[in-house]
């Protein structure tokens, strides 16, 4: 797994150079894991590092240190493994995977390893972390120049890490009628020609295609009396305060509020707002900040803050860091969160989350169309792997291969974890499983499909983030002091008017950074 990194700049300046490029591309990683893995959190959700949506493994905690683990402990049956069928004799191959994933997550990734093991005579090291913590963990290995034969690599750090020598290309290794029947949108995601993103080689299979749909708690629309969203027919801004308002209430009559309409971390829903609103972070070729001023993205900033400082109808700041947004949905005082492709496997299962639920979509702005991120991460392989045959087979098994889709997506283990990456089974026996009982899914499925498919009410886009060469641009807003806008001490206007030039320094410096490596 040595990794020896490529020679750009000489002497001081070359250290210097590249300890800044690494330490943006982690931050990258790390940001992007909003795309990229599931939303649930234990802890605190209402600064950068506390919101980072990932549940606790069997092996760690989360990165922010005192919180405790929400993954749904699943059994995986050997049985569910039945059909999956891996060619090659991998003997002697020695394979570490690195990736952060819940627990039910892990438990379905470890059955496909042990599957992979015993048909191929491959060894492979599974190790699984946190989302909070991945960043730092790659980051290290890196330092160590010793890299995972298998790991993730989001979209928006493709460019990079193929810039600095991590990632090996796989067009020699994958062939094209592998990803033939992928959805078009992952595979063109981490495709990468040294200038531009979305051309040239293949450097990651896609672990899947995800969106970050929206849930409603049906228990508390029943006791409440509300009648359930329409997934036809979306909120307006109007529509969705007046039901969060119908949800929030003093269940136990002490005076304080402990049942609110919605919890919403901003770092994961924000952009729902301000998309639909017109809104947007950055110009068209997205080298220039420019929320100040602007109008679209104010006033959605301002109505997302106004949901908890104005109308009470979302946890406080500090009730958010006394007991995150993930926690207390889990705990039945929430009526709408986010619901990550990734998370359905949680939901679906009683001890973790003992109420009837179903999917909707967020509520729509001034364009009238409900939008939200869509995502991806995808399994990179190390340009230094001694064993770049064994990896592919392995990134295939957990990509493209039918039978192992059927494992990840809940049809033989009973726990979702995504959509399939395969357009033809997603479209088809996926939903008849769904729609006969074999995997268990929240109500109204087709919402999500909507988000990644698109119609004229839903729209699911990769958010800016993804075209810019580093996060660091996306760091300084959540860093800037945003909880001031959410508890009502400042506006929406005057925070982006202070933030805007720290985030403008940083964009410039990620530009400058992909200059020199050769981009455009």
């Amino acid at each position: 797994m040595n990794h020896q990194m490529n020679e750009k700049v000489n002497g001081n300046e070359k250290e210097a150079t590249m300890k800044k490029r690494i330490v943006s591309v982690l931050l990258a990683s790390v940001l992007t894991v909003s795309c990229l893995a599931g939303c649930g959190n234990s802890g605190s959700e209402s600064t950068p590092s506390d919101t980072t949506p990932a549940a606790d493994t069997t092996e760690n905690t989360e990165g922010e240190g005192s919180t405790e683990s929400v993954g749904a402990q699943i059994t995986v049956d050997e049985s569910a493994t039945d059909n999956v069928a891996v060619e090659g004799d991998f003997s002697g191959a020695d394979l570490t995977v690195f990736i952060y994933a819940q627990d039910h997550e892990k438990a379905v990734y470890q059955s496909l390893i042990d599957k992979f093991m015993k048909s191929t005579g491959a060894n492979v090291t599974f190790e699984v972390t946190t989302a909070d913590e991945y960043g730092q963990k790659i980051l290290a290995y890196k330092a160590a120049a010793d890299m995972p034969d298998i790991f993730y690599v989001g979209p928006d750090t493709v460019a990079a890490n193929v810039d600095d020598g991590y990632v090996l290309p796989l067009d020699e290794y994958v062939p094209d009628e592998t990803i033939a029947d992928l959805w078009p949108a992952i595979t063109d995601a981490y495709r990468y020609d040294g200038k531009e993103a979305g051309k040239g080689s293949l450097y990651c299979l896609p672990k899947d295609l995800s969106t970050f749909a929206f849930a409603y708690n049906k228990t508390l629309f029943d006791e409440a009396g509300v009648e359930y969203p329409d997934p036809e027919n979306p909120y307006t801004w109007e529509e969705f305060l007046e039901v969060c308002g119908k949800l929030t209430m003093d269940k136990d009559g002490d005076g304080e509020i402990d049942q609110w309409g919605c919890a919403n971390a901003l770092q994961w829903a924000l952009d729902a707002f301000i998309y639909t609103n017109g809104g947007h972070f950055l110009n068209d070729d997205y080298t220039q900040v420019v929320i100040d001023g602007q109008k679209e993205f104010i006033d959605a900033f301002q109505y997302f803050a106004d949901l908890t400082c104005k109308y009470n109808v979302t946890p406080t700041v500090e009730q958010d860091t006394a007991l995150g947004g993930y926690q207390r949905w889990l705990d039945g005082q929430i009526g709408f969160y986010a619901c990550g492709t990734w998370d359905v496997g949680a939901f679906m299962d009683e001890n973790t989350f003992p109420y009837e639920w179903g999917l909707c979509a967020w509520p729509t702005g001034s364009t009238g169309v409900s939008m939200t991120r869509n995502g991806s991460v995808g399994f990179a392989i190390s340009a230094d792997t001694e064993y770049p045959e064994a990896a592919a087979a392995l990134i295939t098994l957990f990509s493209t291969d039918l039978e192992g889709q059927k494992v990840l997506c809940g049809e033989t283990t009973g726990a979702s974890l995504q959509i399939p990456n395969t357009m033809s089974y997603a479209k088809g026996d996926f939903k008849d499983r769904i729609a006969d009982g074999t995997i268990p899914y929240g109500e109204n499925v087709d919402v999500i499909f909507n988000y990644i498919e698109g119609t004229d009410k839903y729209e699911g886009l990769f958010v800016e983030l993804t075209y810019t060469y580093n996060g660091d641009w996306w760091q300084e807003f959540l860093s800037g002091g945003y909880e001031y806008v959410l508890n009502g001490e400042m506006t929406a206007a005057e925070y982006c008017a202070q933030v805007q030039p720290a985030m403008q320094a940083a964009l410039d410096s990620a530009n400058e950074m992909k200059a020199a490596a050769g981009g455009q």
